[in-house]
């Protein structure tokens, strides 16, 4: 299978699977995970008129960046340690792993040292409770969030999680559910940001992702064979 054809596929289910939840499928965007993808695999999945590509390490993001067409919006999924902040701000879409205030604090002083007023987050939320994963406990979001205005540049348009790894579908919806239910509390209390984003679902559960109210779906191995043994094929 090509990735042209892997793509068409991809894009097709997304399609039904969103008609059959009463779902609009022009809403929901796909974001094509690249983690240690060549790039000349990518220029084939680029060609094929996509545009919105996700990595998880910024050394391994940069060198494709400068390498790669100019219009790709790349979206930064993996954990951001701070001292590489400088590196991404004002080069991405969004970033999907605000997590924690000392990375707030950093993006905030690097946004007003460039003279940037307006970084796009999504906040990471750990809904599946699993230690491997990074993210804020849903206890914890909101205030989390109160403290966001004290860092201007910060613009926070939702909110991503991981789904459990288990093949226990009950468990991987009621995560998504969660998920989705609080970014509808968040919207109520934090009305001056725009929530229109809900990072969910990966290879394995964007069907579920999907039918849980997703609007964004970081995928991978579903469009590039895998390569890699080491790869996560839940991406």
């Amino acid at each position: 299978m090509t990735i042209e054809s892997a793509i068409q596929d991809l894009r097709r289910s997304i399609h039904e699977t969103a008609v059959k939840a009463d779902r609009e499928p022009g809403s929901i965007r796909l974001v094509i995970v690249t983690k240690t993808i060549l790039q000349e695999r990518i220029l084939e999945a680029y060609q094929t008129g996509a545009k919105d590509f996700g990595e998880n390490r910024v050394q391994e993001w940069r060198e494709k960046r400068d390498a790669l067409p100019r219009d790709i919006r790349w979206h930064l999924i993996g954990h951001l340690q701070t001292n590489k902040v400088k590196h991404v701000i004002g080069q991405i879409a969004l970033l999907h792993s605000l997590d924690r205030l000392e990375l707030a604090d950093e993006i905030e002083k690097q946004a007003r040292s460039k003279g940037i007023t307006e970084v796009p987050c999504l906040v990471q939320v750990n809904m599946s409770g699993e230690e491997s994963k990074s993210g804020l406990d849903p206890a914890r979001v909101a205030d989390f969030v109160r403290q966001m205005p004290l860092r201007s540049s910060i613009r926070i348009r939702g909110l991503m999680s991981i789904g459990p790894l288990t093949e226990d579908e009950g468990k991987i919806r009621e995560c998504f559910r969660k998920t989705r239910e609080l970014r509808e509390d968040l919207k109520k209390e934090f009305s001056h940001y725009d929530w229109d984003v809900l990072s969910m679902g990966m290879s394995a559960d964007y069907r579920i992702a999907i039918e849980e109210g997703a609007n964004m779906l970081r995928i991978g191995s579903l469009v590039f064979p895998r390569v890699s043994k080491n790869e996560d094929i839940r991406e």
